[in-house]
């Protein structure tokens, strides 16, 4: 082999140094063997080639198309979040459980299992979704690859609470892109089962754009920060950004510590906006003042309070009605 053909190849070095004596038949064989796809280089050491192609994200010949890519690294990148709370819970015998909502195809349950659960040899996930189709596959596929330890629950998040296939505690929630009110439902999940932290990605809060929407001309009238959401493009993204606060201080009121951040670049999600809470007890009377008052700057206080935990009357029908029409 040349020069120039061993530093073509990322592997040319390594090709090399495993040759015996500089023979030239090795040499050619080395050269007639078929390499590694270079896709192969972007994923964890010991990771399932079976799964992945299980799960579509490496085709059946070993490639990754644009758009597994940009699903894996989001999966990952959560994954390294994700990683380090799941290693400070792992002492016990029982091991780590993490319940994920709104799981979809469990894109992120199956890695977090192969990559973390597998090898730790304890712990359990619970996958969470309404499509009883995906929650068929899933079962399957666990049953296919021996991931003993992974159960999937045909329920929404907000009944998911209640079921009695899920322990009285879990340790870690999760839901990656839970649409709307469904993020607010993992959050009262995480906060009845004393979740020891919740790793969040929301998306599509319609709901707060609504509730802005019903009241706007009164709210022009009464403060100029009403401008804010005059425009309908303004409604939907300030909609989106307030609840994101509020579920922050609701967190914060209710004992965890908070962190948000960037999922990945924007490039590759424009839901990218990520919640990291962890447990430490130590609940912050002035996140639950902020909250109060955030609310009734916005004039939100009787239509969205009682999502909060404050005391006020469940939300109104028009902003649930608001939402429903777009």
């Amino acid at each position: 082999m040349s020069k120039g053909a061993a530093a073509a190849s990322p592997r040319g070095q390594a090709g090399q140094a495993g040759r015996t004596g500089g023979n030239k038949g090795d040499g050619k064989a080395a050269q007639a063997s078929p390499p590694q796809a270079p896709e192969l280089s972007e994923l964890r050491p010991g990771q399932s080639i079976e799964l992945l192609k299980e799960l579509h994200i490496l085709t059946r010949d070993g490639r990754l198309n644009q758009d597994s890519r940009r699903k894996l690294k989001q999966v990952y990148h959560l994954f390294n979040f994700i990683e380090p709370l799941l290693a400070e819970l792992s002492s016990g015998e029982q091991g780590p459980t993490l319940a994920d909502h709104g799981a979809g195809k469990s894109y992120l349950g199956f890695i977090l299992y192969d990559l973390y659960f597998k090898a730790l040899g304890r712990g359990q996930i619970y996958g969470v979704e309404t499509r009883a189709e995906l929650v068929d596959k899933s079962r399957l596929l666990a049953h296919k690859l021996g991931f003993e330890r992974m159960s999937f629950l045909n329920v929404s998040v907000a009944e998911s609470a209640d079921a009695n296939e899920l322990p009285a505690r879990i340790d870690v929630v999760t839901a990656l892109h839970a649409c709307d009110t469904a993020t607010d439902d993992a959050i009262a999940f995480g906060l009845q089962k004393r979740a020891r932290a919740m790793v969040l990605v929301p998306c599509c809060q319609a709901e707060m754009a609504a509730c802005l929407r019903q009241g706007k001309a009164l709210q022009l009238a009464r403060t100029p920060l009403a401008e804010l959401w005059r425009h309908p493009l303004h409604t939907r993204e300030l909609g989106s950004q307030v609840t994101n606060v509020l579920r922050c201080l609701y967190l914060e009121a209710n004992g965890y510590q908070v962190t948000v951040t960037e999922l990945v670049g924007w490039e590759h999600s424009m839901k990218n906006e990520l919640i990291i809470a962890r447990y430490t007890g130590q609940k912050k009377r002035s996140a639950a003042e902020r909250l109060r008052a955030i609310l009734e700057e916005f004039g939100l206080q009787d239509a969205l309070a009682s999502r909060f935990g404050l005391d006020r009357q469940a939300p109104v029908d028009a902003c649930a009605e608001g939402a429903a029409g777009g």
